[in-house]
């Protein structure tokens, strides 16, 4: 990944995130989910979720299949 990163979700827990991260490899995106050790060790407020984060030029394409992929659950 030569792109700069940027988060383009935050997740209640670490294994909401690794989901995502997989859903966008299925769709050939390379992810990486950043904080999930903190927020799985400490259940604390202040320690905010688990970010996923794409390389910039990817970003809108992942939010979107992120998006559709909730509006099918619904």
């Amino acid at each position: 990944m030569d792109d700069k990163l940027v988060t383009i979700a935050e997740f209640p827990s670490y294994i909401e995130a690794e989901m995502a991260k997989q859903l966008l490899a299925d769709h050939g995106i390379e992810a990486v989910a950043t904080g999930e050790d903190a927020s799985n060790i400490f259940s604390l407020p202040a320690v905010e979720g688990p970010e996923l984060q794409v390389p910039e030029s990817k970003a809108q394409q992942a939010r979107e299949i992120l998006e559709s992929q909730k509006e099918q659950e619904q």
